[in-house]
Order: structure tokens, then sequence, then C-alpha cells
């Protein structure tokens, strides 16, 4: 393991490369063959942040953060539910130590995807909306915060927040257009109709779902293409061409 007195930049920048190579290996091959490196590392990098001093003590921090957070991801994926929101609780408080509003609001978002996965709208539209209203958040999440959580309003009849905060969605899709973070790189314009999709499909809104399903579904990477998040999406899509 790597010293606290060896801790330099140079090392906190090949740390964050490893996670983000992590990341992508999950859009291709799935949770349950990353896992268990991920746990290791996941491991590892809390101990050097618990002995960490000095100048780069903040960035290895925002790396710890996002690596806990990726194994609660993980797990929420793999549905082993109690683990990710141990996890996901523990991403948000470390988000918050490195005042970071992107990390903190994406494990909110994580959250209220663990609730989608258990069919809880109530729980759906109160950690996206957390997520959306979190201080920091970049405008690409605020977006996707914004459709999910009307989604799950919509899930429980209230049509009206609904249709509100997918208003405020649109709004927001300029600012969201430009790069998302390193973070949350899949938030994309075409992958953010995903979610647009969801919510109009809540609303029973059948045409413009299919519409956006199809598209987003049709616009993602090669690599995430196949992703197994992409099967919830996929569902989705049958059933609004069903109806």
């Amino acid at each position: 393991m790597t010293t606290p007195s060896r801790l330099d930049g140079r090392t906190v920048e090949a740390l964050a490369d490893v996670l983000a190579a992590q990341r992508r290996l999950d859009d291709a091959i799935g949770p349950t063959a990353v896992l268990p490196g991920t746990q290791a590392q996941a491991d590892t990098v809390r101990e050097l942040l618990r002995g960490a001093r000095g100048p780069h003590r903040d960035a290895l921090a925002d790396v710890v953060a996002e690596w806990v957070q990726f194994e609660g991801w993980l797990h929420a994926s793999a549905r082993n539910d109690a683990r990710a929101l141990v996890l996901l609780d523990e991403a948000l408080e470390l988000a918050d130590e490195a005042e970071s509003g992107t990390l903190a609001a994406q494990a909110l978002n994580f959250r209220g995807y663990v609730a989608r996965q258990q069919g809880r709208p109530r729980a759906v539209a109160r950690w996206f909306s957390a997520a959306y209203h979190t201080p920091g958040a970049h405008p690409a999440q605020r977006t996707g915060d914004a459709a999910q959580a009307a989604h799950g309003y919509a899930e429980l009849g209230q049509t009206g927040e609904a249709r509100r905060l997918l208003e405020e969605a649109a709004g927001l899709a300029d600012a969201a257009a430009d790069q998302p973070p390193g973070t949350a790189y899949w938030l994309t314009p075409v992958f953010q109709r995903l979610n647009l999709g969801l919510a109009h499909l809540g609303l029973g809104e059948h045409s413009d779902a299919a519409e956006h399903l199809r598209a987003g579904l049709a616009g993602l990477p090669a690599d995430q293409q196949g992703a197994e998040w992409s099967v919830e999406y996929r569902d989705a899509l049958v059933v609004a061409e069903a109806a």
C-alpha cells in the first residue's frame, strides 16, 4: 500500500485514472465482474485517506468519495440493496467532507435509483428531489434529477408537480448540453432522453415516452449499449410501445 508520506499529486491522478477505467469497465461487462476488485480498491483508498496529510489530501478525498460511491452503485446495480444504501450514505458524508456538490448529488441520485428498483415512488421523488436541489450540482445532473423526480411524482399521481419538474428540466437543457462532470460522464443530452422517457411513461404519455426512450437507447455509445443498467429503459420502451 502507498504510505501517506509518499502520497503526491501524481499518485492521486493515477488512482483517479484507475477508478475511471473501472467505471467504464462496469458499462462493458457489468457490476458482478467489477465488484470484487472495486471493493478491495475502495478499502485501500479509504485507508490512504485516513492517514493522508498535506496539500494533496483534498484531491484524494474527492477520489475516495467517488470510489465509495461507485462501490455503492455496483451493489445497487447488482441489487444488493442493503449494502448499497450503507455505502451511498458513506459516500454522501465523504462528498460533504470533500465539499463536492457533484458527488453529493450523485450519491443522492443513486439512492433514488435504488428506490425506483424497489418500486417505491415516494422515495423516488424524495431522493431525486434532494439531488436536484443539492448546492453545487452540475446542470446535467439537475436535468436528470428533475426528470426522475418527475417520474416519481407521476407514479404517485401528483401530475401537476411532475409536469412542473419536467418544465424545469427542459429549462436546464442548454446549460446541461455542456460537457457533463467527469464523475457523471454518461449524462449527455442523448442520455437525458432516457429519464425524460420514464417521466412521460409515468404520466401515461406513451407516444412521447417511446420517442424519448427510443432515441436515448439508440444514441448510447457502443460500450454502454449492453450495460445492465440499460435494461430498465429497454423494458420501459416495451411498455410504452405496447400501450
